[in-house]
C-alpha cells in the first residue's frame, strides 16, 4: 500500500490561485505552495502580491490584473503560463460583496459582482482547460460561500452569483470530468477577511454568527488547508461537481 500522505502531495504541480493577495486566497496560495506546488498569484493589488511571493519564496510567482474585466481574461491566461507552465490547478477565490440592499442595486453593482464571482472563474477555466485536457489530469476549486444557499441582508446580488456558483461547478464538472478534470467548490462559513471585515468588526454579531454553528465558533484561516488539499490533490480523485461547506455546521442547523 502506498504512504496515503502521498495523495496529498502536490510536489510537481502547477496552481493558479486568484484573489491571492488577502484573505483566503493569500491562505490557498500558501498552502498550495507549501504542499509543493508552485504557484501563480493573481489579484490587482501588485504591491500585495508582491509581498506574497516574498514571503513563499522561488514557488510563488505572480500576475497583476483585473479578473472582473472579461475582454483580458485571454491574455491574463498566457501571463498565468509564463512563469511555471500550464497550471494544474484553478483555485478561484477572487470575489466581491458590494452588501447592496435589494431596493438600491445598481447596475455597476450588479455587474461587477456577476463579473468577478461567475463569469471570471468560468472564462479563465475555460482557457486554461485545454492544457489540462492534454494531460488528463486537472483541479478546479470555486468558492461558494453560506449565501450560495441562505439569503443575507444586502446580498442579493452576491447571492446570486454564489448560487450560479454551486450550478457552474455542477455543470464544469460535467464538461469536463470524462477529461480528468475535476471541478468542486469550497463554500467557506465566516472567516475573518477583508471581505468579511465589517463582520467581525460587530462583536456581537460576529458571536451571533459563531453561535449559529455546530462547532459553535467562527472559522480560522487553518480551517481551510484540509479541504483545499482534499481538492487540489489526487486524494479527491472520484469526487467532482460537489460544493464542500466549510462553515462549522452552519448550513447543518
Amino acid at each position: 500500500m502506498a504512504d496515503p500522505r502521498a495523495l496529498f502531495d502536490l510536489t510537481g504541480r502547477v496552481a493558479c490561485v486568484t484573489g491571492a493577495s488577502s484573505g483566503l486566497g493569500r491562505r490557498a496560495a500558501t498552502v498550495l505552495a507549501a504542499a509543493g506546488a508552485r504557484v501563480v498569484g493573481v489579484a490587482r493589488r501588485a504591491d500585495a502580491l508582491a509581498a506574497w511571493c516574498a514571503e513563499v519564496g522561488p514557488q510563488a510567482a505572480s500576475v497583476t490584473a483585473d479578473l472582473s474585466d472579461r475582454d483580458a481574461i485571454a491574455d491574463i491566461a498566457c501571463e498565468i503560463v509564463q512563469p511555471f507552465g500550464a497550471p494544474d490547478i484553478v483555485v478561484h477565490a477572487a470575489g466581491i460583496n458590494t452588501r447592496q440592499p435589494a431596493d438600491e442595486v445598481t447596475p455597476e453593482g450588479w455587474d461587477i459582482t456577476m463579473a468577478l464571482n461567475l463569469g471570471a472563474p468560468f472564462f479563465l477555466s475555460q482557457a486554461l482547460v485545454p492544457a489540462m485536457r492534454r494531460r488528463g489530469w486537472g483541479r478546479i476549486v470555486n468558492f461558494a460561500s453560506l449565501q450560495t444557499t441562505r439569503a443575507c441582508p444586502g446580498g442579493i446580488a452576491y447571492g446570486t452569483a454564489k448560487g450560479g456558483v454551486a450550478q457552474m461547478t455542477r455543470a464544469m464538472a460535467e464538461a469536463w470530468s470524462p477529461q480528468g478534470i475535476t471541478a468542486n467548490a469550497i463554500g467557506p462559513g465566516f472567516f475573518p477577511t477583508e471581505l468579511t471585515q465589517a463582520v467581525f468588526d460587530d462583536p456581537a454579531r460576529a458571536a451571533r454568527n459563531a453561535a449559529q454553528t455546530c462547532l459553535g465558533r467562527n472559522g480560522q484561516l487553518e480551517d481551510l488547508d484540509g479541504p483545499l488539499l482534499f481538492l487540489c490533490s489526487q486524494a479527491s480523485a472520484y469526487v467532482t461537481g460537489q460544493v464542500l461547506m466549510v462553515d462549522g455546521g452552519f448550513t447543518a442547523r
